[in-house]
C-alpha cells in the first residue's frame, strides 16, 4: 500500500517545505544577531560574494575566482545575444552536446537543463529571458557537494559536511513500464507530473529486468535527487584539498562546493575534480536531507554551521566588513521572490 505523498511529507523532513523545516531556528538565529550585533550579519561572512551569497549572486563572478584546473568548459550568454553567436562561442570553447544551460542567478537548480541538441539549445534561449552560462556536461561518475569554511584570522579552513548526490532513477523488472515503476518509488512519485512532461510516450516503456535508468540528471534535491550523508569522507587530506581551492579566492570563507569527481582517490589527490558551481553564505550542508537521518541531528548539524557563519561574520567585523543594511536585504528577498 502507497502511503499519500501528504503524509510522506509529515512524516519525512526532507520534503518539507524551506520555511517550516527552519521555521524552529528562528530563535537561534536571532540569538547568533545578538552575538553578532546585527540582523543581517550573515552579509558580512565573504565580502567579495554579493550580499555574502544569501541571494542574488552571479554564478558568473563566483567562477573567475575559482582555478581554471578545477572548472568545467563555461561560456556566459546574455538573452539578447543572437542564436548564431551562441553557436560560435560553443565552438570556440570546444563545447560539444550534451551540455548544461543554467541561469547565471538562480537556486535550487531553478531552470537548470541538460541539454542534448542544438533545436533544444534555441528553446532554452529564447524562452529564458535572463542570462544564463553555458556549462561543459561532465561525466564523472561521482557528484557531491562539499562545504567548506575558514576563519578569516586562520590559514587553514575546513570541510564540514560532504553530501553525494545519488540521481533520481528507477531499476526495470521486465514487466513494468516506467510510469508503473514511477509509481512504485515514493522519490519519484513526487516527480510524476514533471517526469510525465518530460518523458512523453516513453513513459509507457517496460524497462528489461536489471536495466537502470537516470531520470534526472540535475543533482538537485527538489528535482528528486537523493542526498546521502558522506562525512566519513572528512578527513585532514580534504581539508587541505580545499583550503588549496579556495585561498585564491580573497575574501571567501564559507560556501558550498557543488562538484563531479573522477574517484574518491581523485578527490584526496586534488585532481579530476569539476566545480560546477560554489554556494555563498545560504548554502545548506546537504546531508542533513539524508533520509536515514534524525531530525534533532539535523537541527544539531545546522545550528553548528549558523554558529560558524556568526564567528566568521564577528571575526570579518572587526576587520571593517560592514553587514548590509536590512533594507537591502528585503530589497533582494522582494526581489527574489517577487
Amino acid at each position: 500500500m502507497r502511503l499519500p505523498l501528504f503524509l510522506v511529507k509529515i512524516f519525512n523532513y526532507e520534503y518539507w517545505s524551506w520555511w517550516v523545516f527552519y521555521l524552529p531556528m528562528t530563535p537561534y538565529w536571532i540569538f547568533q544577531a545578538i552575538r553578532a550585533r546585527s540582523l543581517t550579519y550573515f552579509t558580512a561572512v565573504n565580502p567579495s560574494i554579493e550580499a555574502g551569497g544569501f541571494y542574488g549572486e552571479h554564478k558568473s563572478e563566483i567562477l573567475k575566482y575559482i582555478p581554471t584546473e578545477y572548472l568545467p568548459a563555461t561560456v556566459y550568454i546574455s538573452p539578447e545575444t543572437d542564436f548564431d553567436e551562441v553557436l560560435s562561442a560553443l565552438q570556440l570553447h570546444k563545447l560539444n552536446f550534451p551540455v548544461i544551460a543554467k541561469p547565471n542567478v538562480g537556486e535550487r537548480g531553478t531552470l537548470v537543463v541538460k541539454i542534448l541538441t542544438e533545436a533544444q539549445l534555441k528553446i532554452y534561449h529564447e524562452s529564458i529571458k535572463a542570462d544564463y552560462l553555458i556549462q561543459e556536461f561532465i561525466e564523472y561518475p561521482i557528484e557531491l557537494g562539499v562545504l567548506f569554511s575558514r576563519m578569516p584570522n586562520q590559514q587553514s579552513g575546513q570541510v564540514s559536511s560532504v553530501t553525494l548526490k545519488e540521481f533520481l532513477s528507477i531499476t526495470g523488472d521486465g514487466k513494468s513500464t516506467i510510469e508503473e515503476l514511477i509509481l512504485n518509488s515514493t522519490r519519484a512519485r513526487f516527480q510524476l507530473e514533471t517526469l510525465r512532461n518530460k518523458l512523453g510516450e516513453e513513459i509507457k516503456e517496460v524497462l528489461p529486468a536489471n536495466e537502470k535508468r537516470i531520470l534526472e540528471p540535475i543533482g538537485n534535491h527538489c528535482r528528486g535527487t537523493k542526498f546521502v550523508n558522506a562525512n566519513h569522507l572528512i578527513n585532514e587530506q580534504l581539508h587541505k584539498v580545499f583550503t588549496k581551492i579556495a585561498m585564491p579566492f580573497e575574501g571567501f570563507y564559507y560556501g558550498r562546493f557543488d562538484m563531479k569527481v573522477a574517484s574518491y582517490e581523485d578527490l584526496y589527490a586534488g585532481k579530476n575534480i569539476r566545480i560546477l558551481e560554489l554556494n555563498g553564505v545560504s548554502s545548506d550542508p546537504g546531508h542533513i536531507y539524508d533520509p536515514r537521518y534524525y531530525l534533532w541531528q539535523a537541527y544539531r548539524d545546522l545550528g553548528w554551521h549558523w554558529n560558524r557563519v556568526a564567528e566568521i561574520s564577528i571575526e570579518n567585523q572587526k576587520r571593517g566588513v560592514k553587514p548590509l543594511p536590512l533594507k537591502e536585504i528585503i530589497q533582494i528577498v522582494k526581489q527574489h521572490f517577487g
